[in-house]
């Protein structure tokens, strides 16, 4: 690899909408990246990106975008049933290889990819960014810190207006479970990420997953598709400190839709909240506070030294979240440190996902060895 004093040469697979609204602007922001070649399906959206943004390259292949001499870092966004592929190409190329979770849609596809990656020594990072967010971080330092003492309970409720039952056709995709690319499958896996990382992982769930649009209608069309993606999840468990745990997941919530979470304390109590799931400009997330007894939650200022990035405040909160998983990287490379989310991280998640697909589909709780 080159000197990492020198911009990280990436190379994207995949220029859809996360590409420009999201990884462009972050790879745009920070100095320590440029972006040097793209390859798409439709090579037509390919030129046109690369025309308006001024990246250098346009890969005719996948091949020829993996093999490229001026990249560094390959950067997969398709969508989920297609991230394997681009992930051996990378690989097998001995490059670097970012990719959106999920990172496939099996969790024995994700493990094998994590192995070759290992085998052939390259780095990996998969798209859980908010566990890097600033409020993350702050709120795991108030923990650590005993701010509500030992934890007794953690709720966290996340919900979303879109996934309806009408859907537009850029969506379509997340209609067929086999996909994995449902509101379970994407939310549920950044959310308990986010939630895990600062609180610890479960021991044990009890789960319930259903699917209420079982006819999904493509908004363009008219074109009735079979639902057969969960688009609720409900859990219940317990961390490994012994803290009970209670998740609920929706989408298709036509109102007052956002991020609720709330830890109990021996001594104390947390509120962290979003009006947003996904995270527009502004929607930051709020936490509030209350240590001692019988006192009202005030707000905690996440302190100002939690933010990492080049001032950009034109950017959505969504956006700022994955430059912060950018930046931890370039950083990872810089002091040889392995610190952004990784393939075996992804592997971590989607065996949690198995459980509790499988607590739901037998009525069992699932266990967990950490």
């Amino acid at each position: 690899m080159r000197p990492t004093a020198s911009p990280i040469r990436v190379g994207l697979v995949g220029i859809g909408n996360w590409a420009m609204h999201g990884h462009v602007r972050v790879l745009s922001l920070l100095p320590q990246y440029e972006i040097t070649a793209v390859y798409s399906q439709r090579l037509d959206s390919a030129q046109v990106a690369a025309a308006h943004l001024g990246i250098p390259h346009v890969a005719e292949s996948l091949d020829e975008l993996v093999n490229h001499p001026e990249v560094d870092l390959v950067v997969v966004l398709t969508i989920a049933p297609q991230h394997e592929e681009a992930v051996r190409a990378a690989i097998a190329a001995g490059k670097n290889v970012y990719c959106e979770w999920p990172l496939t849609t099996s969790t024995a596809v994700s493990q094998e990819l994590a192995c070759l990656a290992k085998q052939a020594g390259v780095r990996t990072i998969v798209g859980l960014q908010r566990r890097h967010a600033p409020h993350n971080r702050y709120l795991q330092d108030l923990l650590q810190q005993g701010y509500v003492g030992k934890v007794r309970s953690v709720r966290i409720h996340v919900s979303m207006n879109y996934f309806q039952a009408l859907r537009p056709n850029a969506l379509r995709w997340t209609v067929p479970v086999e996909n994995f690319s449902s509101v379970v499958s994407i939310y549920a896996g950044h959310f308990l990420d986010m939630l895990f990382t600062a609180m610890g992982w479960p021991v044990n769930v009890s789960a319930l997953a259903v699917n209420q649009f079982d006819v999904v209608t493509i908004k363009e069309t008219g074109e009735q598709l079979s639902g057969t993606a969960p688009d609720q999840l409900v859990l219940a468990g317990q961390l490994e400190d012994g803290a009970l745990l209670s998740v609920h997941i929706e989408g298709g919530k036509r109102n007052g839709s956002g991020v609720q979470i709330e830890i109990t304390g021996h001594e104390g109590d947390l509120r962290i909240t979003n009006v947003s799931a996904f995270g527009g400009v502004g929607e930051d997330y709020v936490i509030e506070g209350a240590h001692g007894d019988h006192l009202p939650l005030e707000v905690l200022p996440i302190p100002a030294s939690y933010s990492r990035l080049p001032t950009a405040e034109d950017l959505p909160s969504s956006v700022l979240e994955l430059a912060e998983l950018y930046h931890v990287y370039a950083q990872d490379l810089a002091e040889g440190t392995h610190a952004a989310a990784t393939f075996d991280d992804a592997v971590r998640m989607h065996k949690l996902l198995d459980g509790v697909l499988a607590s739901s589909q037998t009525g069992r709780r699932s266990l967990f060895a950490l």
